[in-house]
């Protein structure tokens, strides 16, 4: 199946914590790789979870190949570099290729300046973190002999500051009216604008999850910053139709004709057995009927939407090639 997002060379994703925004980064990017592609997958928040997902050692900061893409009749796979982006690090990179200082920036680093900068100064720590995302995917005459990527996935923060995040021309506007930092920003923010980049938004089928999402819609619009999908992770199986789950909720279901199927399966039947099935079915139930509710929310969105399965296992690399066919399959890879 085709990308819905063929024009995308950065594809940012965000969510609110614990809705599995680092993993549905780690697959989109493997997703994109089965396209032949080769991906850069960026992290910027100091907690080295693309090394634990894809068990490799904690990366530097350098681009660092961690997977291959799956491939079906594709001419060659696709590669999935990883790169932990270090506010420090992306300072003294960017005092070596725009001010060449070189070992000059080494003796900022060693004096602590380097620190105090990223620390002190508001909104720089974001400005150089972003300021990399944009030089993997903008890269030019200044980046000799670097890698060109067909596409960058950056696990970017939380919806609470992802607006805030990359804004970068609100952040730099208190430091610098103009100069070099100004130009970078507003070239920045002409990419972060465009057709080019997407925010895609992670949620569970879960209220406050689900409120966050709109809510962080709501403000990157308002900032003309571009508004991706929502995927909604950890979607519960199908498993009962809906007159099941009706009877279910009501409390309805036969618990004989429940009590036969498991004798038939071999099972040792027993009243407390069914009881506990039929509280468990009637629980499922309800689950679903919140979950229903709230997916009439993300429909009304007014943006794609993607579903991925809950996984019953600790997500690993193999996990992660699962969810990047499901992605693939619904288009948004």
């Amino acid at each position: 199946m085709s990308s819905d997002w063929p024009r995308v060379q950065l594809h940012v994703v965000t969510g609110k914590g614990g809705t599995g925004k680092s993993t549905v980064a780690a697959a989109l990017a493997l997703g994109l790789a089965s396209h032949g592609k080769n991906v850069l997958l960026c992290e910027v928040e100091g907690r080295q979870g693309i090394a634990r997902m894809f068990d490799v050692d904690p990366l530097p900061y350098a681009e660092t190949r961690v997977a291959t893409g799956l491939t079906a009749g594709e001419a060659r796979p696709g590669s999935v570099y990883a790169l932990h982006i270090d506010a420090e690090a992306a300072l003294l990179e960017y005092l070596a290729m725009y001010y060449k200082l070189g070992r000059a920036g080494k003796a900022l680093d060693r004096f602590g300046v380097v620190e105090f900068a990223t620390t002190i100064a508001p909104g720089v720590r974001d400005v150089l973190l972003t300021g990399k995302v944009f030089e993997a995917v903008r890269r030019n005459s200044r980046n000799k002999g670097a890698r060109h990527y067909d596409a960058v996935v950056l696990d970017a923060p939380p919806t609470g500051r992802i607006t805030q995040f990359l804004n970068v021309s609100d952040q730099v506007a208190g430091l610098a009216k103009v100069g070099p930092i100004k130009n970078q920003a507003d070239t920045m923010m002409t990419l972060f604008r465009s057709p080019r980049t997407a925010v895609h938004l992670v949620t569970l089928l879960e209220e406050m999850p689900v409120q966050e999402t709109a809510d962080a819609i709501a403000e990157l619009r308002h900032a003309r910053l571009s508004v991706g999908g929502v995927i909604v992770n950890q979607v519960r199986p199908k498993d009962l139709d809906p007159d099941e789950l009706a009877a279910a909720r009501a409390g309805t279901l036969d618990a004989g004709a429940i009590a036969k199927d498991l004798d038939g399966a071999g099972v040792a039947v027993s009243d407390d057995l069914v009881d506990g099935l039929l509280a468990e079915a009637a629980e499922h139930a309800e689950r679903r009927a919140l979950e229903d509710a709230q997916r009439a929310v993300v429909a009304g969105l007014d943006v794609p939407s993607y579903e991925l399965p809950r996984l019953s296992v600790t997500v690993d690399l193999g996990c992660l090639y699962e969810l990047a066919e499901h992605l693939k399959e619904q288009g948004l890879a």
